[in-house]
């Protein structure tokens, strides 16, 4: 069986097919404003290259930016009614604290606080007030709100305040669409409620995603199940993406990272992926993306679920460059680089327009760029490859040397080594973002805190794991090709009991 990894970037859609580890073809087109018709033409190219038919391919896998442009460019997003279990505590800082005015005025909120939340040791603070959230639905109801958003001090511990919530909602609004903050964000009851609300405004656009995703698959002839990627590396399936279109937020940069550790063979090393509008620089550690350890920024809003820690810079193949000031970027003509770019016969001076005029790529027509200066372009060609070398060291923990992992359609900007690092450009290196689709497996994590003096740190890993793997195998994985990525453990001082809280993701492959 043949699987089929796709992303779509913000200037390319990219596919590959492969059987096992081997990569039988590679296409890159241009991404589509409605972006689903840059993904069938993606996917017709890439099963005709490799002479493939529909009926072989067993699955494919998408990254897509569709929900990250969403929140970015404030579009497609439903309106929300948000319920904060947590009366008498955590009023002082309400729902949607610290959001960009604009957003807020987007989604526009139906907002109440209720009677609620638990102790970090599972002690309620309150029951739940039967009334108030009653009358909250009814609320939403009359305003002709259908999407939801339920979140608990606490919750992520014990959920059963929020789905007592739920069910109550239902009884009123049995057509509603509840997201539980329980089931996106760990501990920290602010930023797991902004992933709960963003979450529920996504929903709509999330199933309309799926079924014309589907609607592709069905025009291609292909049959085989397919799974979006998640912002952590692993999938999640097309019918819980419906439900959860947030875990898509950051697949992009995952992907190419988890390509970058597939292509080369390195586990251990920084990634460099340039695309056609930014670069990414991130950390591989045992070949999947270093988490972010503290809170994430989604479109102006804090959100602390699984985030890849990648650093962002403006610069791609599209990058808009100013050759009197020799400044490049963050301007990008973005997906018109084809018809903009001056090699494309264009009149807009863009980053590959240089690279090209530099001999470093081959693409589009040389003798459109042969009248910029050499010395402008040698010096557009060194204040590329600094960008790259200040976003490199900014990632790097130590000064220990550590291989530097090049890929993406925009990666011939840079010649030469980076920060005085080795530098790889593996094999697709073009094409690495779909290659880390097509690999990806199944996967969760845990979060929680244990009371150490009620139970010893070896009882309290073996629970978190056991529960972990109980999450991977309901996911779909084989449980014999399940394995433990990381674990962490925090010490939390400032509660009694010898309280550790402690993490744990583990992956599983699918039985494809």
């Amino acid at each position: 069986m043949y699987r089929v990894g796709i992303d779509v970037g913000g200037t390319n859609t990219d596919a590959v097919l492969m059987r096992g580890r081997e990569v039988l073809a590679g296409k890159k087109t241009a991404t589509t404003p409605d972006v689903t018709s840059g993904v069938l033409q993606a996917l017709t190219l890439v099963m005709q290259e490799a002479s493939i038919a529909a009926d072989a391919i067993g699955v494919v896998m998408i990254g897509t930016t569709h929900f990250t442009n969403a929140v970015v460019e404030r579009r497609e997003l439903s309106r929300v009614g948000v319920l904060r279990l947590a009366l008498p505590c955590s009023a002082d800082i309400p729902p949607f604290s610290g959001w960009p005015a604009d957003l807020v005025g987007k989604l526009n909120p139906l907002v109440r606080l209720s009677a609620g939340g638990y102790e970090f040791d599972g002690r309620e603070i309150a029951p739940v007030d039967r009334d108030s959230i009653l009358q909250f639905a009814c609320d939403c109801g009359n305003a002709d709100i259908g999407h939801i958003a339920i979140s608990g001090v606490f919750s992520s511990m014990n959920p059963a305040q929020e789905r007592e919530a739920a069910d109550l909602v239902r009884s009123v609004l049995p057509h509603a669409h509840i997201t539980l903050s329980s089931s996106l964000g760990n501990v920290g009851l602010l930023e797991r409620e902004n992933a709960a609300i963003l979450n529920a405004a996504l929903v709509q656009l999330g199933r309309r995603i799926s079924a014309a995703f589907r609607e592709v698959f069905r025009s291609t002839g292909v049959r085989a199940p397919f799974f979006l990627t998640q912002n952590d590396g692993t999938l999640i399936s097309a019918e819980r993406i419906a439900d959860y279109p947030i875990l898509t937020l950051s697949s992009g940069p995952t992907n190419s990272m988890r390509g970058a550790a597939f292509l080369s063979g390195t586990a251990d090393a920084i990634v460099v992926d340039i695309g056609g509008t930014t670069s990414d620089v991130g950390i591989l550690q045992r070949g999947f993306p270093r988490t972010a350890g503290v809170a994430v920024e989604v479109g102006g809003v804090r959100t602390n679920f699984r985030m890849p820690d990648v650093h962002c810079i403006g610069l791609g193949g599209g990058s808009l460059v100013d050759s009197a000031a020799r400044t490049i970027g963050p301007e990008s003509v973005g997906y018109r680089l084809y018809d903009e770019a001056l090699v494309f016969g264009g009149d807009t001076l863009t980053a590959s327009d240089i690279a090209v005029a530099a001999g470093a790529a081959q693409i589009g027509e040389r003798a459109h760029v042969s009248h910029l200066d050499a010395k402008t372009v040698d010096a557009c060609m060194r204040r590329m490859r600094e960008m790259v070398g200040i976003a490199v060291d900014r990632m790097r923990v130590s000064d220990e040397p550590i291989p530097v992992i090049v890929v993406g359609g925009g990666s011939v900007l840079i010649d030469g080594d980076v920060d005085g690092l080795p530098t790889v450009r593996p094999p697709s290196f073009d094409v690495a973002n779909a290659v880390g689709a097509a690999i990806a497996q199944v996967g969760a994590d845990v979060d929680s805190v244990y009371r150490l003096s009620e139970i010893s740190r070896e009882e309290a890993i073996a629970d978190a794991t056991a529960v972990c793997r109980r999450r991977v195998i309901d996911e779909g994985a084989l449980p014999d090709s399940i394995v433990i990525i990381n674990v962490d453990e925090t010490p939390l001082a400032y509660l009694p009991g010898n309280s550790t809280r402690i993490r744990i993701k583990m992956v599983g492959d699918l039985p494809i």
